[in-house]
């Protein structure tokens, strides 16, 4: 049980602000001890992922963007009658 939900109960004096700071802090560094660091595989793997991910996003924005130009190009221009 952390220290807030501890301390949250009816009847406490609420706590001081450095007290607060202090209590955020030793929250902070407790949940950094719980990081765990991916491998350098796993980390080429993520970004290989995300490199494809954003390649097809781009491909996907980019037919919408020349599908959508040559549409109000055939749209708003007029043609000149001879």
């Amino acid at each position: 049980m952390t220290d807030a939900a501890y301390n949250s109960g009816k009847g406490q004096q609420k706590k001081g602000f450095f007290a607060r700071i202090i209590l955020f802090l030793r929250q902070v560094i407790s949940e950094m001890k719980k990081v765990v660091t991916p491998t350098r595989s796993e980390l080429v793997n993520y970004f290989l992922v995300v490199l494809a991910f954003v390649l097809v996003v781009i491909g996907i924005v980019t037919a919408f963007d020349f599908v959508f130009g040559q549409g109000s190009i055939l749209l708003f221009t007029r043609q000149v009658e001879q």
